[in-house]
């Protein structure tokens, strides 16, 4: 769909990607969305913002792709509901419910409104991201007894044999809280519901005490996974508000950690996937490859997972010739062994007797619901920024997306492989044309109520920053979205008609975030 297609008035924000920002009333915010539905676009995220400290009352933002980019709408409020978008975009369904959770402000005629974040972690009618919510020991649910019970209302399912087996928040191992509630029959799965929201940091309460610079280390800790994705769409917004270009040399150099990002987590993921199939050798070679490969960005850059080397207005570190060089060989070297892993794989009959017709979402499926990032990419659905709407350096490049239509265990195992590959050719052609001159530029102060966005393609999908100013050079407001968000529902859908064994398989296949989406 075309901006000009949209009855709206429409500024383009300055900054690194095309986005567009426009102001809507409350007919104008479900006909936005039905129009972006009808001609194929997604809902990226959805938030709210306390506007009291302006005068003003609550507003909701969506954040829409569209032909030419993206487009953020606004939708002031007169009081504390908006219309409801989930009936068109599915995805949007636990965004609202967080909505409320966090400002008091509900979708209106919503058929879902049970809390999504709040457990027994704050009363009932207290919300962590209003203005004038403080939190302190009053706050806690310690000294509120009458919320000593969650009573999430999970859906049963009834009828013989059907048995439920709760699983969580609690796990064996050591991972981030999640409860996952099964209906069975034998070990077939009829259903499976989620509940999330245990960890809930405070992170974007925590955004609103700091300025912009103090900010960058916070954004880069949202997600410990993604944390060359997170910092790098903090910066796009900073910059965006502060109308700063970074140097050519500084965006060369943030695609080539990005890369690395990309390419440690994919051995990571490919590791575990062969040892829930039962093939503990792949997880000890692609384990051993992955530390191979943290240990050169240790040296190189600093950090394992390359914490604070992406800066507002560049980066904080460069490499030399040597590092150069150094890279040229880690990257042929992986390049062999990696590919001689995925013989192994393709070739091991027990493996793909798992991971084939395990675990499928279905391409109309993916659409239908807002499937994103590399699950998605193995379902058909072919969306990834760095081939899209190409950031510098990546416009150089002529990325390769990996797409399959399979949408199973096998095909998510698949892109994972191709993006590997992928992404070691997108490092070597950074490292032949890495431009001279210098990695940061000076950040002035940004106006007041100045409105940034940042949207990186990282390895797990597209990573938002949505930033408000406020006055001294303070965030005002900053909303992280992680992919995770539109990923988890599909989750639930996934395991249908699989067995319970296979969850953690399957679970592992999607690699979705517990805690980067519930800040």
């Amino acid at each position: 769909m075309k901006l000009e297609d949209f009855q709206l008035e429409l500024t383009q924000l300055p900054g690194a990607m095309p986005v567009w920002h426009g102001r809507v009333d409350a007919q104008q915010w479900r006909t936005a969305c039905q129009q972006v539905r009808d001609k194929g676009g997604r809902l990226v995220a959805l938030w709210a913002a306390d506007n009291s400290d302006r005068g003003e009352a609550f507003s909701v933002h969506a954040a829409l792709t569209v032909q030419s980019g993206l487009l953020v709408i606004t939708l002031p409020l007169h009081d504390t509901s908006f219309p409801d978008v989930s009936d068109i975009f599915p995805a949007a369904n636990r965004m609202q419910r967080a909505v409320y959770d966090l400002f008091g402000v509900k979708a209106g005629n919503a058929a879902d409104r049970r809390k999504w974040l709040r457990h027994t972690a704050w009363p009932a009618d207290k919300f962590p991201l209003r203005k004038d919510f403080q939190p302190n020991h009053e706050s806690r649910i310690t000294n509120h007894a009458s919320e000593a019970s969650d009573d999430y209302p999970f859906v049963r399912v009834e009828g013989e044999g059907v048995h439920e087996i709760p699983v969580g928040p609690v796990h064996a191992g050591t991972i981030e809280p999640g409860h996952f509630r099964f209906s069975i029959v034998g070990e077939g799965i009829l259903r499976l519901e989620e509940r999330l929201g245990y960890k809930h940091k405070g992170i974007e309460k925590r955004f609103e005490s700091m300025t912009l610079a103090e900010g960058a280390r916070l954004a880069a800790r949202v997600s410990g996974d993604s944390t060359v994705a997170y910092a790098w769409a903090y910066a796009m917004a900073v910059e965006g508000v502060t109308r700063v270009t970074p140097p050519p040399r500084a965006l060369w150099l943030r695609a080539l950690l990005l890369e690395r990002e990309r390419i440690g987590q994919h051995l990571w993921d490919l590791g575990f996937l062969g040892n829930d199939a039962g093939l503990a050798f792949g997880l000890a070679q692609f384990s051993r490859l992955r530390e191979d490969w943290l240990r050169v960005s240790q040296t190189l850059f600093g950090h394992r997972y390359l914490m604070d080397t992406i800066v507002p207005g560049g980066v904080a570190g460069d490499i030399d010739a040597q590092g150069v060089g150094r890279m040229r060989g880690e990257i042929s070297d992986l390049g062999k062994a990696v590919a001689l892993l995925k013989n192994i794989y393709d070739e091991h009959a027990g493996l793909q007797d798992r991971f084939i017709a395990c675990g499928r979402i279905k391409p109309d499926l993916a659409d239908r619901m807002g499937l994103t990032g590399l699950a998605g990419r193995a379902s058909g659905v072919a969306w990834d920024l760095r081939a899209q709407f190409p950031p510098v350096p990546y416009d150089n490049f002529d990325t390769r997306m990996a797409t399959h239509r399979n949408g199973d265990v096998a095909a998510r195992v698949t892109v994972r492989f191709e993006e590997i590959a992928e992404s070691l050719r997108l490092i070597g052609l950074i490292l032949s044309g890495l431009p001279a001159g210098d990695i940061v530029a000076p950040v002035p102060d940004a106006p007041e109520n100045a409105f940034g966005i940042g949207w990186v393609e990282g390895w797990r999908g597209e990573v938002l920053i949505a930033l408000e100013t406020g006055a001294g050079n303070r965030i005002r407001r900053l909303h992280p979205h992680d992919p995770s968000w539109q990923n988890w529902p599909l989750l639930e859908r996934a395991v249908l008609g699989d067995i319970v064994p296979d969850f953690p398989l399957i679970n592992k296949s999607f690699n979705l975030s517990y805690s980067g989406h519930d800040l």
